[in-house]
């Protein structure tokens, strides 16, 4: 992205290292920000092929796929990547499978009904072409030094990217934090926000949301967890009834420390939490917040 590496090519990484398979990687880019890795990079100049140009990216992709034999072609559940997976699913007449959480007993894991249930699926095709949502996987370590294949094509863009529209600038820059306080659904009612905010100050820190609490209009979105919301890493995390989707979870799984707090000892964000508090978060987050006004 603008010509430096994202840091999502390393998710790429580390779910071929869960996969056991050997993996060679495709770039548009520069030779001037490679990732450090070991393995092949089949390079394609951005300068000449345009950072997005997905008919002429298609067609690297597949110089790419011939080259190296490759019988899974892995992109990130975004833009670019959605865009490119149906293409090269049909050229390769491969299955697609998309927006992959996980990896378990063989097969992919992807949510299904907004979300509320996760399915496994298996591709019934030699060939697959994988989404994978952002965060769900650990990145790999950067380390080594790839040898570099460069690629060329041509070929007119069916259409004209003209660039990146920055998002205006919110209130705060939750990636900034050392210690987060989220709202979930589990808060109740917008009033109740503000005890979230109180306890964030107590801590130190700043208040989040989960995405039902922003689109419910009670939370500003720039203060929203979650894929599509901002990416965070804190040294200390507390979930105030929030339940664990994997798209919030995705936002907030690399903090240091996470804590939450829920009714319900089963919810998921129990599976990533460090401590998980049974408790009533109307009640707890008070009490909590007054003991260490104290």
């Amino acid at each position: 992205r603008e010509g430096k590496l994202v840091e999502t090519t390393y998710e790429l990484l580390g779910f071929a290292q869960q996969l056991g398979c050997e993996a060679e990687l495709f770039l548009v880019g520069s030779e001037d920000d490679l990732p450090q890795s070991g393995g092949k990079v089949y390079l394609a100049d951005a300068a000449a092929c345009g950072e997005y140009n997905p008919a002429l990216h298609k067609q690297l992709i597949l110089q790419a796929v011939e080259k190296s034999g490759a019988d899974t072609v892995v992109l990130m559940h975004s833009a670019y990547g959605w865009d490119l997976a149906p293409r090269l699913a049909l050229a390769l007449e491969a299955a697609q499978i998309s927006e992959v959480v996980e990896l378990k007993d063989g097969a992919l894991v992807v949510p299904a009904c907004n979300a509320k249930l996760r399915r496994q699926v298996k591709a019934a095709t030699g060939r697959q072409v994988i989404t994978l949502q952002a965060g769900a996987f650990a990145p790999a370590e950067a380390a080594g030094a790839p040898t570099v294949e460069k690629l060329d094509a041509s070929g007119e863009a069916q259409s004209e990217f003209l660039g990146y529209e920055q998002a205006e600038a919110g209130e705060v820059d939750l990636s900034k934090a050392e210690v987060i306080v989220s709202a979930g659904r589990g808060i109740g009612k917008p009033e109740n926000v503000e005890m979230i905010a109180a306890l964030a100050k107590a801590l130190g820190g700043e208040y989040a949301a989960s995405r039902p609490v922003v689109d419910a209009g009670w939370v500003p979105h720039d203060r929203q967890v979650g894929t599509t919301g901002q990416t965070v890493s804190p040294k200390l995390y507390v979930a105030c009834g929030i339940s664990g989707a994997i798209q919030h979870l995705a936002g907030m799984k690399k903090s240091d420390f996470i804590l939450a707090i829920n009714t319900d000892p089963e919810a998921p964000i129990g599976e990533v939490a460090d401590v998980l508090v049974v408790a009533d978060v109307k009640q707890f987050v008070p009490a909590l917040t007054e003991k260490l006004a104290g």
